[in-house]
């Protein structure tokens, strides 16, 4: 993504937001409520419209091939897929027709649909038991299994997560972490955007903090958690020192010195 600017209207939701996201990777967003994370997701998948958004500057380019100006379905094509925030999964449709509307944008043969429902089957062994079950009397986990499924059944090089820990127990949101890395590791690149930011920090080799959207603040996810600003705002990590500080009401906690930049 290049001086990527997108707006709603007259609001402007994300303003010159660049991100580069490496083969085989994992790339987390952070960022509070209304940071702009996942208006960036639908820039990268084309779904901008149909929140009665557009893209009004920049680029976005995948594989060496500029993808701002196709469709969504083109994207899909393309090789990404979206998890929506809140699984949005169809609720009267089974287990088993949620994921075959999964494959419906992928461009690959019978064989290779029938090898990708293998995939999902492996990692969310739950799905093949209850494919006959309506999806909306899955449990939140579950349907959240079920969302992620659906997206790889188009086989997608690239996948965009959005806050798919999002309403989880603290177990079940360390299963999909864990099928994350799982599905990482199998070759798919990973843009994830995710308000638990020690888990993402976790997940991702990169990250990216969004305020009230532009990039403030951008680096190797290690050195973000050792960061006082990001453990002290994302984190919910306060040093002693800086506690000491605010009780004594000696002045505001240090910054960042990028952070203060920006804003």
């Amino acid at each position: 993504m290049r001086d990527i600017s997108v707006g709603y209207g007259p609001v402007r939701a994300l303003r010159r937001v660049s991100l580069d996201l490496p083969e085989g990777t994992v790339v987390a967003v952070l960022g509070g409520n209304g940071a702009g994370k996942s208006t960036l997701l639908r820039a990268v998948s084309r779904t901008l419209s149909f929140q009665g958004g557009a893209l009004t500057s920049g680029s976005v380019h995948f594989g060496g091939r500029r993808i701002d100006g196709l469709a969504a379905d083109r994207v899909v094509a393309a090789g990404i897929s979206q998890v929506p925030e809140g699984r949005q999964i169809f609720a009267r449709m089974t287990v088993t027709d949620n994921l075959r509307a999964g494959a419906l944008g992928a461009t690959g043969s019978r064989a290779a649909k029938a090898d990708a429902l293998r995939r999902v089957h492996d990692l969310f062994p739950v799905l093949a038991d209850r494919g006959a079950q309506r999806a909306g009397l899955l449990s939140g986990g579950e349907q959240q299994m079920l969302a992620v499924g659906r997206a790889l059944m188009a086989s997608p090089r690239l996948l965009l997560l959005d806050e798919p820990s999002l309403g989880l127990a603290p177990l079940m949101a360390a299963r999909i972490a864990d099928t994350i890395r799982e599905i990482n590791a199998q070759g798919t690149s990973v843009l994830l955007v995710e308000q638990n930011a020690a888990l993402a920090l976790r997940l991702a080799t990169t990250a990216y903090v969004l305020d009230v959207g532009e990039v403030a603040l951008s680096g190797p996810a290690d050195e973000l958690a050792a960061s006082d600003e990001v453990r002290r705002r994302y984190l919910g990590v306060v040093d002693e020192d800086a506690a000491a500080d605010a009780t004594r009401g000696t002045g505001a906690p240090p910054t960042l010195r990028r952070w203060e930049a920006d804003r």
